[in-house]
């Protein structure tokens, strides 16, 4: 039996000095893959370049990391798939032992944590918004990745075919780690080198920019995926502002049966009626997020784990199982 095909994903955007040598890395490292270089409306030689290095040259006109994401899920066909940046960053090297490891123990991700250990690897900027990013996706998910803005990355068809991206930019790294945690898929992190970018090759992450993005991200799926919670949580201090304001006015009532600062009372109301209303939404939005995980989830499971020599199911096999 033939072995698993593996398809190697570069988004690459005014990356002519460095994609010769991502291109070549790759290539070297996984003799049998194809690699697939996605220019993002680059104004440099990176198409040519790419294309005379061997790769697989295809265009995304939509601009944003997370459009070329979007579009290399969708067109390519493969049994794994290694991404990672077309700016040499990334240790190719490191590809075979993620991707043995993947089949090995039938995983549907590993992030590359990064492990630079030079300034101009790993802006000290980069590192601290990645430290603060991460650990406010494990409060608000219970779990998460060490490095969850790394670029390198192993995944299993069933991971890359069921994954409904949504992302514009660099916050597409962010929404990966979010499906892989609410689907409770099967993933590892593995230590790979990061190194400094080739001369004429600069990072086009904005440290403040993105990292808002990012951050917005973040709270965008936290009220998507947790709408009990975060509903809840607005709600619960609503309620908590009107028993305040309204717990005078009614030791006042009991003393004298009078309501006095009738608009305070009228204010406390309200908040009330937000309260219940905010929990009663949570709670039906919570409902919705469950169906929709269920259907993700059955996406998930159309395609057998990685290392299974088992052939994807057919689209009548697909719907049967909806």
């Amino acid at each position: 039996m033939t072995g698993p095909t593996i398809a190697v994903l570069l988004p690459c955007y005014n990356e002519g000095a460095a994609i010769a040598q991502t291109v070549a890395g790759f290539r070297a490292a996984l003799p049998g893959a194809t690699v697939y270089v996605y220019d993002n409306n680059s104004t440099d030689r990176t198409v040519e370049v790419a294309r005379e290095a061997g790769a697989v040259v295809r265009r995304e006109r939509i601009q944003g990391k997370g459009a070329v994401v979007r579009r290399m899920f969708a067109d390519v066909d493969a049994d794994i798939y290694v991404m990672a940046d077309g700016d040499a960053p990334y240790d190719a090297a490191s590809a075979p032992a993620l991707v043995r490891r993947l089949l090995d123990e039938q995983l549907d991700m590993i992030v590359g944590s990064r492990t630079g250990e030079t300034e101009l690897a790993y802006r000290r900027g980069h590192r601290f918004g990645n430290a603060l990013l991460t650990g406010m996706l494990a409060r608000l998910f219970g779990r998460s990745f060490t490095d969850i803005l790394s670029g390198y990355r192993v995944f299993s068809r069933r991971f890359v075919k069921s994954f409904p991206s949504l992302s514009a930019g660099f916050e597409i790294e962010t929404e990966i780690s979010v499906h892989a945690l609410e689907l409770k898929m099967p993933c590892a992190e593995v230590p790979t080198p990061y190194f400094a970018r080739p001369e004429g090759s600069a990072s086009k992450l904005s440290t403040y920019r993105d990292g808002w993005r990012i951050l917005s991200t973040i709270l965008t799926l936290y009220r998507i995926e947790r709408p009990l919670l975060f509903f809840g949580s607005i709600g619960l201090a609503l309620g908590a502002a009107a028993v305040i304001l309204a717990a005078p006015l009614v030791l006042t009532y009991m003393e004298t049966r009078l309501v006095p600062r009738f608009p305070t009372a009228i204010l406390a109301t309200g908040l009330v009626i937000l309260a219940a209303l905010c929990f009663f939404a949570g709670l039906i939005l919570d409902t919705v997020v469950r169906g929709r995980r269920e259907v993700r989830r059955l996406a998930y499971l159309a395609y057998p784990a990685p290392g299974l020599e088992l052939p994807p199911p057919s689209a009548d096999v697909a719907i049967s199982r909806a």
